[in-house]
């Protein structure tokens, strides 16, 4: 018969529930083992999948930290963030991803209600990705020296033979596709720390892309490489791309998608949306012949029904990239230096 997991009696976060006690455990499984439903609470996981003994596998794993600020906002929360963001880094390599851990640094006086939301929303979002929260660990820091909650998670997948992404494979002619509305995260987060007065509720475009990638790669197996245009933008992928393959790629302005609000605030504030951060959006690169195919794939998810080609990879100014204006004019499109937005995943 299994016993019951113990409740926290408390309503913030104090500093005896990072003390290692009774306070800790009640904290530990309440909030956190109570919804993730790990198999065991050992100190690490024992982990079996029938891939990992598929001829020509390999082991894809990453780690990430999140310090969003603030924690909640629409569309998601830094717990959606923390799963779908270490999911996507797996699956634009080609990985399944499997599991999941989650290690928290909360601040002591951080409601224990929050907590409750942003566990759930962890586990929604992993359930969505299929993928499980196997282990984890949890610290308590003093009043002054957090911010609320800071998550680092990392991620085990299973990359399947034959699959060979690398930035360094993309050829003039290959062709750039991204699966939606660029921006959306970083406006988002603006919009909601309330600084801007801004009227408009954009919602983050947080999502697991997993199961897109997996479509895609069924309909065009020569897909060149994926990148999610996290911190940094869209640009910043797309430069990534280019140092590494040695090649040039141009853009067009006015096939980029961008939502109405996302341009008005960017005009506002003198803000470039090729570098607002993204939790939902990708671009992959793919053999010309094969474009047709990972379009209608991307489409044909619900995570890709926005997706449009947006350029192509070219022999001319390597290693830069070029947008051509919807003035008919050419600007290069360099990396981000320091940063448009702070803490925003």
């Amino acid at each position: 018969m299994s016993r019951q997991p113990r409740r926290v009696i408390a309503d913030k976060v104090t500093l005896a529930h990072g003390g290692g006690g009774k306070a800790m455990r009640d904290l530990i499984e309440d909030v956190f083992t109570s919804v993730f439903a790990p198999q065991s609470m050992e100190d690490q996981a024992r982990l079996r999948d029938a891939a990992l003994a598929a001829p020509g596998a390999r082991v894809a794993f990453t780690t990430d930290s999140f310090v969003v600020s603030p924690m909640e906002f629409p569309g998601g929360d830094i717990g959606k963030i923390a799963v779908c963001g270490t999911v996507n880094d797996l699956a634009v390599g080609g990985a399944r991803p499997l599991w999941l851990s989650a290690a928290f640094i909360i601040e002591e006086g951080v409601e224990i209600a929050t907590l409750r939301r942003i566990a759930a929303s962890m586990q929604a979002a992993a359930e969505a990705a299929g993928v499980c929260i196997v282990t984890g660990d949890t610290k308590v820091v003093g009043k002054g020296s957090g911010d609320g909650v800071f998550i680092t998670t990392s991620g085990i997948g299973v990359i399947p033979a034959g699959c060979e992404m690398w930035a360094e494979t993309v050829q003039p002619g290959d062709v750039a596709i991204v699966n939606g509305v660029l921006g959306d995260h970083g406006a988002a987060i603006l919009a909601a720390r309330g600084d801007m007065a801004l009227s408009t509720e954009i919602p983050s475009d947080c999502q697991p892309l997993n199961h897109l990638m997996a479509a895609v790669l069924a309909a065009a197996p020569g897909t060149r490489v994926a990148r999610d245009a996290t911190r940094g933008g869209l640009a910043s992928a797309l430069n990534e791309i280019a140092e590494a393959a040695g090649v040039g790629i141009e853009i067009g302005e006015e096939v980029l998608p961008l939502r109405t609000e996302v341009k008005g605030v960017c005009e506002i504030l003198g803000l470039d949306p090729l570098y607002l951060a993204n939790e939902g959006t990708l671009v992959i690169f793919v053999p010309e012949d094969q474009a047709d195919a990972a379009l209608a794939a991307m489409r044909a998810d619900a995570a890709g029904r926005g997706a449009v080609i947006i350029g192509t990879a070219t022999a001319r100014h390597p290693r830069t990239v070029v947008m051509k204006t919807v003035f008919g004019g050419l600007r290069v499109v360099d990396m981000l230096v320091g940063e448009q937005l702070p803490r925003i995943c």
